[in-house]
């Protein structure tokens, strides 16, 4: 039988010290290099295991500080389904309350910014077409749980009332039905999710610290002639939200 790799007997046992209340809530723990003495492994070994807590939610990392066990947070889910989304886009203020979504956020739009290459290829445009590109921070109780940058060509809604996703007649009511009212059928959401690691900017935004795990998810929504859209990025703490994909049987 496989010995336990040694980073993950490291953070067992420590888990079990933070656990039983060896260092409350909010306390720094004794500096890596003590414990890697302690313990009898390199500083590499107690570094993976100290990462494996800060996955888990238990244990923070603040530069230039130390470590320090974390306050617990309740995770919440969030569900991606495709109906709601052919419904009413990712942000029907109608859906926003439903199994842990969130209920409030911040939007700042800008109109005639250059797509870059990567979005431009998402878009299947040029790079250095015009888009609006617009941020969002969603809050849940309070609390930032998730980040978008959304990127929709101009070509498309340039002098129609919707190009701003957040203000005009359909202030908030998601590309679905904002596209529609211009005569664009939204056929297809395509999601693709990618563990990373927060940068200093979204730890900042999201109250986490720099490298928490978080979830990134490229989005890009097609209309009934397979044409993209709209493309975002959107940016979800694991330690606060728990991510669950929703989907409809097929009829046989």
């Amino acid at each position: 039988m496989p010995r336990e790799a040694p980073y993950l007997a490291v953070a067992e046992v420590l888990r079990g010290r933070i656990l039983a209340g060896e260092w409350g809530v909010g306390e720094r723990l004794p500096s890596r290099a003590r414990l890697a003495q302690e313990y009898g492994v390199g500083r590499n070994v107690l570094q993976r295991a100290m990462d494996l807590l800060i996955i888990g939610g238990l244990l923070e990392g603040r530069a230039g500080s130390g470590t320090y066990v974390r306050m617990p947070r309740e995770r919440l889910r969030l569900v991606r389904s495709r109906h709601r989304e052919r419904r009413g886009g990712s942000t029907s203020r109608s859906a926003t309350k439903e199994r842990g979504r969130a209920d409030a956020w911040d939007s700042h739009s800008q109109v005639r910014v250059p797509a870059p290459e990567a979005i431009a290829e998402r878009l299947d445009i040029s790079s250095g077409d015009l888009c609006v590109r617009t941020r969002y921070e969603f809050l849940a109780g309070g609390y930032p749980v998730q980040l978008s940058e959304s990127w929709e060509p101009m070509a498309i809604t340039e002098e129609t009332p919707v190009v701003l996703p957040e203000t005009g007649p359909l202030a908030g009511k998601g590309v679905v039905e904002r596209m529609r009212s211009i005569g664009v059928v939204i056929e297809t959401v395509v999601e693709v999710p990618r563990p990373a690691r927060a940068t200093q900017a979204q730890a900042n935004l999201l109250g986490i610290s720099v490298g928490d795990l978080v979830l990134r998810i490229e989005r890009t929504i097609y209309d009934t002639d397979g044409r993209p859209v709209e493309t975002a990025d959107i940016v979800i703490p694991d330690v606060r939200r728990e991510v669950v994909y929703e989907f409809g049987a097929d009829r046989p």
